[in-house]
């Protein structure tokens, strides 16, 4: 199976804003390019074909700063058009570790255009299409029944050896999956169904992913998430797994609308899962200065999981080249389908954080009571009075004494990374 590379140009530029800059790629030795990729592709389980054309972003060292590791993600559509929301949370460990990224429009509502399964005022639901028909007014999805068959295709075409292509220069050595919410559905139903057969992908990084696998889907259309999740039963990963698999749930993915809780298992062999306290589904990390427009009647989630997710990844792609399994974590403590929380509101178990263990207010992954569906998505920050925040520190060097001594136990324990600790330290409350 041949897969041809063209270079986009022109229109309004490449469609995958972010809300966060990220690193400076230039600065960096970095190059971003997107193309075209193109080729013959089955559906699962192989008796159908389709020809296609979609588009692929590009970020890479250069050769001398590579890594070998490339890192493809499984770009979102929840909202109707392509999004990368783990290259926002990974960025700064992907470009410091050398690992070029590769995002793939996997899916046809990227595409083409169609339904949202998270809608968003004022979002036109074209595709990348009909947003900007003369850069990608070629392109061509023939529906997610070949999703999963195009992001393998893209991914080995990528990686293989001598390519001329878009890693030109680089040897690639280890390709890992990553997707975050509807990608990780996805990806759930990749591990299970698609990788027993392609044996391609040498680890897996799950986002947030619910309670369901995704379909299948149909030629010609997209998945209808929402009425996969109204249909179908919880579905753990499968437990024969022969890669790495890293499963990272934030504290609101585990009950209400994500509701991972009916499929969550204990670690194996090759399986660890983060469940990160204090930590929404979306948070102020994605969305920054653009908060308001969310309309959300309190703040949104303050929690650190982006330096969590860049620990995950640190750890999945040393241990997909054979090194020490990413460490174990406790789960979270949930009776009756609610978190146990302790004296300031924090849950208890998971994955621990400064803001959890050493807080100034309190980080949910749950929003209040008749919030909207994307704020609940984004949970809250509650915040402390003065008073509060005097009747559990002693003073304000007595809070960033722990906050640090919080910040220095999680490096330690293997949840966040030293090159952050700055970041982290950063991040603690003024008041």
């Amino acid at each position: 199976m041949t897969l041809t590379f063209r270079a986009l140009s022109g229109g309004h530029g490449m469609n995958l804003a972010s809300v966060r800059p990220g690193p400076d790629l230039v600065e960096a030795g970095w190059t971003e390019a997107e193309y075209a990729a193109s080729g013959v592709v089955h559906d699962v389980p192989g008796d159908r074909e389709a020809s296609f054309a979609t588009r692929v972003a590009v970020r890479r060292p250069q050769a001398a700063l590579a890594s070998g590791t490339l890192v493809v993600e499984w770009l979102n559509v929840s909202s109707g058009s392509d999004a990368a929301p783990d290259w926002t949370y990974l960025s700064d460990e992907l470009v410091r570790s050398g690992h070029a990224w590769a995002g793939v429009s996997a899916q046809y509502v990227g595409v083409e255009g169609g339904g949202a399964a998270v809608a968003v005022e004022g979002a036109a639901l074209q595709g990348l299409k009909g947003g900007d028909p003369e850069r990608y007014g070629d392109l061509s999805h023939p529906g997610d029944a070949f999703a999963h068959g195009i992001f393998t295709a893209v991914a080995r075409a990528l990686a293989a050896p001598g390519a001329d292509g878009p890693l030109a220069g680089i040897t690639v050595e280890r390709v890992l999956a990553i997707g975050e919410s509807q990608s990780a559905y996805l990806l759930t139903t990749h591990v299970n169904e698609v990788h027993p057969t392609d044996r391609f992908f040498d680890g897996f990084l799950i986002h947030s992913r619910g309670d369901v696998a995704a379909p299948l889907g149909e030629p010609g259309r997209g998945i209808d998430l929402l009425a996969a999740r109204r249909e179908g039963a919880p579905t753990p990963l499968r437990d024969d797994l022969d890669v790495p698999v890293l499963v990272v749930e934030a504290e609101g993915d585990l009950v209400g609308r994500i509701n991972y809780l009916p499929a969550r298992q204990t670690d194996a062999a090759l399986l660890r899962v983060w469940e990160i306290a204090g930590s929404a589904h979306a948070d102020h990390f994605q969305i920054g200065e653009f908060e308001s427009f969310l309309g959300c009647p309190d703040p949104v989630n303050r929690g650190q999981q982006a330096y969590v997710l860049r620990a995950a990844l640190r750890h999945l792609e040393a241990w997909s080249r054979g090194g020490p399994a990413a460490p174990g974590a406790e789960p979270l403590e949930i009776v009756d389908g609610r978190f146990v929380r302790d004296d300031d509101g924090n849950a208890r178990g998971g994955v621990r954080t400064p803001v959890v263990d050493a807080p100034a207010d309190t980080v949910s992954g749950e929003a209040a009571d008749g919030a909207s569906v994307i704020c609940g998505l984004f949970g809250r920050t509650i915040a402390w009075s003065p008073e509060q925040r005097a009747a559990r520190w002693a003073s304000h060097d007595d809070y960033v004494a722990a906050y640090t001594a919080a910040t220095d136990d999680a490096i330690s324990a293997g949840f966040l990374l030293a090159e952050d600790r700055d970041a982290i330290l950063a991040e603690a409350r003024e008041f």
